[in-house]
């Protein structure tokens, strides 16, 4: 299984979890809000190397 594939599953369980908890508003929130967070919390060289290593994957 890809790491693609596994954080997409990891949403998935997340999201179904949280939803009945909290509710969708709430549990939508947290699935786009630490990912986001935790990007934002990065250095600029961090975020750099991030980008590039992105922009290889897209072109293998």
């Amino acid at each position: 299984m890809s790491n693609g594939a596994k954080i997409a599953l990891g949403g998935v369980v997340a999201a179904a979890v949280l939803w009945p908890l909290i509710g969708f508003w709430w549990a939508l929130l947290v699935l786009i809000g630490v990912p986001v967070a935790g990007y934002l919390m990065l250095d600029p060289s961090q975020r750099r190397r991030i980008r590039r290593a992105g922009r290889k994957q897209i072109g293998r």
